[in-house]
């Protein structure tokens, strides 16, 4: 008797260890997501033709200053114009991020466009500060009037 007991506990507790893995692993990825950035599906142009872009960004602490960067492109897709940049809270919370800008004259209109997101880090690397990505997305969005 107590060799089937230690088989059946061994057993179990295989079947334990196989499953708890699949278990823990999708609620691990959802909790621990430190390092994201999103694009809104909107952006504006204003009548002086300066634009608007936001999103979300989520980081964690750094050893340098860390930004948001974004750039747009419409049309072309090699031609991108960079559209300011934020400074980043990287304390594991979700944050908003606004970044307006004016390209040259005329260089975008209303419509479809394409944003890149960009959360950046300049690490001190001796006399140099190193660019770090700590995440990076893209997207169609529109722009719109206003």
């Amino acid at each position: 008797m107590p060799v089937r007991s230690a088989a059946l506990a061994t057993a179990a507790g295989a079947a334990l260890l196989l499953a708890a893995p699949a278990a823990t692993a999708a609620a691990h990825d959802a909790r621990h997501v430190t390092e994201s950035v999103t694009v809104d599906p909107t952006g504006r142009i204003a009548a002086d033709g300066s634009v608007t872009l936001s999103g979300t960004y989520r980081c964690t602490a750094g050893t340098g200053p860390v930004f948001v960067s974004s750039s747009v492109s419409q049309g072309d897709p090699s031609v991108r114009y960079g559209i300011g940049g934020t400074r980043a809270v990287c304390d594991g919370l979700e944050h908003r991020w606004i970044n307006t800008g004016t390209p040259s004259e005329n260089a975008l209109k209303p419509g479809a466009a394409h944003v890149e997101a960009t959360l950046l880090e300049l690490r001190p690397m001796g006399i140099l500060p190193l660019p770090s990505f700590h995440a990076r997305h893209g997207q169609d969005v529109t722009l719109a009037q206003g």
